[in-house]
């Protein structure tokens, strides 16, 4: 069997590799889990006949949406056994990636955690359409579900999302505004600075896997209990504490290092000028996607 190739002699999976990462990265929200995805996916694909495809990017993205599926259900229990709380693995984006501002915000950390709500056919329905407006009857096959199935559970699963997403969708401008004030608050150790750039009612997630003393396993929850934590925390660090703004999946975050070496990242969301919600992975397994930008695309 030979591997399909474009009109330009390429090979469509390297042509759309770009695509499918992004797909798998959806469905999975984490980048080493999607890359075994991508592993999986070209080892099948490096078997079809090109005379049986028509269309070799839709056949890909069927084959990789099957092939998340099938990785879903493998990392369900070790998601269930995870030391605290659970959040997707971050990625350093191009910039290209800010400017869809409807793909920033689908890949940002926020949204990347409701879908994990999403049970895994109801996220793949959920992806392949809403964010990759992939036709319904293509979506069926690779879910092997009926068009007719596929509609109710994207009504539903739209429902599900619109529910828990950040209610106010801000520019890019006003989220960069509120991360640089929120760094210059934590660097100057000003509680009150701090206190005004934190909603009254802000929730910090941290997710260590339970790999950083310390760190808290379950939300931290109101202005004053976050900003006295995040202080404390710092404190304890001393000079060996640092930060600096960094483009975390499409949007506006923070990179933290101590001793040079690279701690955490850490993603806001805002709504009025304040953040609502703070979401920093400090587990060391799921920051080896921060030292350099990655290209998504749909």
């Amino acid at each position: 069997m030979s591997s399909p190739r474009g009109s330009d002699g390429a090979d469509p999976f390297v042509t759309h590799r770009s695509l499918l990462f992004t797909v798998a990265y959806e469905m999975l929200g984490s980048a080493a889990d999607a890359e075994d995805v991508l592993q999986e996916s070209w080892l099948r694909w490096a078997h079809v006949d090109q005379q049986h495809v028509r269309d070799p990017r839709a056949y890909l993205v069927r084959i990789v949406t099957r092939q998340a599926l099938n990785q879903l259900r493998t990392v369900a229990r070790r998601r269930e056994d995870y030391v605290g709380e659970w959040l997707p693995e971050p990625l350093l984006t191009t910039p290209d990636v800010a400017d869809d501002v409807e793909l920033a915000e689908n890949v940002s950390i926020a949204m990347l955690t409701v879908l994990e709500t999403l049970a895994p056919t109801e996220r793949a329905v959920f992806v392949l359409r809403e964010v990759f407006d992939v036709p319904f009857d293509e979506i069926a096959e690779a879910v092997d579900k009926s068009p007719a199935a596929v509609r109710q559970i994207a009504h539903r699963a739209r429902d599900h999302v619109a529910a828990r997403r950040p209610r106010i969708r801000v520019g890019r401008t006003e989220h960069e505004e509120v991360v640089e004030r929120l760094v210059a608050a934590l660097s100057a150790g000003d509680i009150q600075a701090l206190m005004d750039v934190l909603a009254p009612d802000v929730v910090s997630v941290a997710d260590s896997g339970g790999h950083v003393r310390g760190a808290a396993r379950r939300p931290v929850v109101g202005a004053d209990r976050l900003a006295r934590y995040l202080l404390g925390g710092i404190a304890k660090a001393g000079a060996s504490f640092a930060m600096s703004p960094m483009s975390l999946n499409g949007e506006p975050g923070v990179r933290i290092e101590v001793d040079g070496i690279l701690a955490a990242a850490v993603s806001v969301t805002v709504e009025n000028g304040r953040i609502t919600r703070i979401y920093s992975v400090a587990n060391p397994d799921k920051l080896a996607w921060l030292d350099a930008e990655l290209a998504l695309t749909r």
